[in-house]
């Protein structure tokens, strides 16, 4: 299958101002004592969710992803794992046909993030996973994904196998980070990187397709293509 690509992202103050004073323990709600869940809208709903990776590929607890490109939409959109029996599979689930990942269901996908990004654990007592911790929005809260696809595809008769891996972090708005033409900027004017779903930016690019004659690192960061340093902000 000729592949496309697609790029398939907390600080928390803790202060006593009244001296001697005996603060109340926050409440953590966490994978490894069952207390946090699959949202409403996955196929898991309510289920507690594992320590170890899940039937889609998810370690949360990992802060992780490995599996099917497909699977990694599937869950959220209440469709089960796809298991590789393509015509099982649709005939218990025939929508699954119309998702739009799932033409991308034989590429390999691997996805690592920070505790900012999805955290491992609950703060708020929702007893779901929180995201960007401690800010109201992913801006400025320094969360960073890696994504790393590859597959395989015929070209004239030829197996051509590719790669492609992507660096996505957040740019800090009130450091003066700033978008202009699609692309993000630090208060300097340096170029950080390609805007993707409008609060982050693609800061190191590597691409190894024979059958487009791609190889190599596509795009670096000309401030920085280094994850930590987008979290030390």
């Amino acid at each position: 299958m000729k592949k496309t690509r697609i790029v398939i992202l907390a600080l928390l103050l803790l202060s006593l101002t009244v001296p001697f004073a005996i603060a109340k323990k926050p409440t953590v709600n966490t994978i490894t004592k069952g207390e946090v869940v699959y949202s409403a809208t996955h196929y898991l709903a309510g289920e507690a969710i594992s320590t170890g990776f899940d039937d889609y590929g998810y370690n949360y607890q990992g802060h992780m992803f490995k599996g099917s490109y497909y699977n990694s939409y599937a869950g959220g959109n209440g469709l089960p794992a796809w298991d590789g029996d393509d015509e099982a599979y649709l005939l218990a689930n025939p929508s699954a046909a119309g998702h739009w990942a799932w033409p991308y269901r034989d590429v390999d996908l691997t996805m690592k993030w920070n505790d900012a990004w999805i955290s491992n654990v609950d703060h708020n007592e929702d007893h779901l996973l929180d995201r960007h911790w401690g800010y109201t929005g992913y801006a400025d809260s320094g969360a960073w994904l890696t994504n790393h696809q590859s597959g395989e595809y015929e070209l004239d008769g030829e197996t051509i196998k590719w790669n492609y891996f992507v660096k996505i972090v957040t740019p800090s708005p009130i450091n003066g980070d700033y978008v202009d033409a699609s692309v993000w900027y630090n208060a300097d004017g340096e170029e950080i990187g390609a805007v993707i779903w409008g609060a982050f930016a693609i800061v190191h690019q590597v691409e190894n397709d024979a059958g487009i004659d791609s190889h190599g690192v596509q795009y670096s960061s000309d401030v920085s293509a280094g994850l930590g340093y987008y979290t030390a902000y």
